[in-house]
């Protein structure tokens, strides 16, 4: 494997302004003639908007719980092949994985890449305290290749003086940089966590800030040469992607809007390498369905932010519900499933009617319903797994299900947990539920996802 130069950015805790700086050394790298190939670590969907902004390469999910050590060094050097240099985002604190440790952390990962970390700390209010948190970070796990430190909002170049004083002679590590406090580069949030891309406005011009935010204090050549330093990866044995990818034989409808967007880039690139053209269609335009699609994929987002517009979209509920009667195979997770309700109520009550095709109404709450991690347990067969299989999914929710009967999907048990809890629906070849799968991680599932479209597109020719 030829040597990837490669750093990973990451946060003392959640909210230091990982995701920004982050972002701004993607654009300004990008800017300054590189090549940068952007991942993040763990199962967010949001974040990876704003690196492929930046970049103009779609960012990766680098995720130790769905993929694995070998997963993760699979889809890592799959995407970084002809890349300059890669940055990859952690997840909130560098050592925070699940639960009380640090599986899945940014840690676990940068130690499975041997990717040279660069920790971002929130320097207000600190002075010599910096350096307490500094060595803290350092000497925790000294198999972690802790390259140096970034600091973020910080006072005056007299502050970053001190600043790199403490931490440099005291705490041991570098001071690669320092960025002052600019409330205006910041990224905006909503319950979901930031404002997806696909509803940000002046995105362009909100990334020249941010790069311009780093001119007066990183320097991007040392950053380069950290990167650098990163040593060469093993060669790899392909485990998740088909040594020879299969021709296109099915058409694949997968919903794509501002609505619905929550997908792992990879499980995409999988269902492709297994035969399916995926053909974007989207629920909140005029437009219809396809006439010639073998199935419908439709994934997570925020349905919730456009209720008025989905629910008059009339034609498209209409056609979906005509080509799941002919047996068309749909898949749905998250806002898909709360899409394919009869209804759903938004945060002040309001109700609005969806596609119907799933008996039960969906109701949004403002206190979160589920988040993280869970084992999912098959409890009907359907179009991805039989009965009694288990998958690996993840969930992040806001609404619940009311007056869903039998049959469910799935059992969802998360760690520590003895007894489980009932999530989606199963009806033929319709599967709806809020987990969340990536299918990098269920190849087996993915191709039987692809199956079922070819059994689907043969009985459609056949009828012809």
């Amino acid at each position: 494997m030829p040597d990837i130069p490669r750093i990973l950015i990451a946060g003392t805790h959640s909210g230091v302004g990982k995701t920004t700086l982050a972002t701004a050394l993607m654009a300004a790298f990008t800017r300054a003639g590189y090549r940068v190939q952007p991942y993040k670590v763990g199962p967010d969907y949001i974040d990876p908007g704003y690196h492929t902004a930046a970049t103009g390469r779609v960012s990766r999910n680098l995720d130790a719980w769905f993929l694995g050590p070998d997963g993760i060094r699979e889809v890592f050097c799959r995407a970084a092949s002809g890349a300059g240099i890669c940055i990859i985002e952690g997840v909130m604190g560098l050592y925070d994985g699940r639960g009380a440790t640090s599986e899945g952390s940014s840690a676990a990962v940068a130690k499975i890449l041997q990717a040279p970390v660069v920790l971002v700390l929130d320097a207000r209010s600190m002075a010599r305290s910096a350096a307490a948190v500094a060595l803290g970070f350092r000497t925790l796990d000294p198999a972690v290749p802790l390259a140096g430190v970034i600091l973020n909002r910080v006072g005056s170049p007299r502050h970053f003086a001190i600043l790199k004083e403490v931490i440099e002679g005291e705490a041991g590590l570098p001071v690669l940089g320092w960025v002052g406090r600019h409330a205006e580069i910041s990224l905006p949030e909503r319950h979901l966590g930031l404002l997806p891309t696909a509803e940000k406005g002046g995105l362009r011009a909100h990334l020249e800030k941010m790069t311009a935010a780093l001119g007066e204090g990183v320097d991007l050549h040392r950053l380069m040469r950290v990167a650098r330093q990163a040593p060469s990866l093993p060669e790899i044995e392909p485990r998740i992607f088909p040594a020879t990818p299969r021709p296109p034989r099915v058409r694949l409808g997968l919903a794509r809007d501002a609505a619905f967007n929550f997908y792992y880039q990879d499980g995409l690139d999988l269902l492709v390498a297994l035969g399916a053209e995926l053909v974007p269609v989207s629920p909140l335009s005029g437009g219809g369905l396809p006439a010639d699609l073998d199935g419908f994929y439709i994934g997570g987002g925020f349905p919730e932010m456009f209720l008025p517009q989905l629910a008059e979209n009339e034609n498209f509920k209409q056609e979906l519900v005509r080509a799941f009667s002919r047996g068309m195979p749909v898949y749905a997770e998250c806002g898909g499933l709360m899409y394919l309700t009869r209804s759903i109520s938004d945060f002040e009550g309001r109700e609005y009617p969806m596609a119907g095709l799933l008996p039960g109404r969906c109701r949004m709450q403002r206190r979160r319903a589920a988040l993280g991690y869970v084992q999912a347990t098959v409890l009907t067969d359907n179009i991805l797994a039989t009965a009694g299989a288990g998958l690996k999914g993840h969930e992040f929710h806001y609404s619940i299900l009311e007056e869903m009967p039998f049959p469910r999907a799935y059992t969802l048990r998360k760690a520590g947990e003895d007894t489980g809890r009932p999530d989606g629906y199963v009806l033929g070849n319709l599967l709806a539920a809020y987990l969340h799968l990536h299918f990098a991680a269920c190849p087996a599932a993915a191709a039987a996802l692809v199956e079922r479209c070819a059994r689907f597109r043969a009985k459609r020719e056949g009828a012809r």
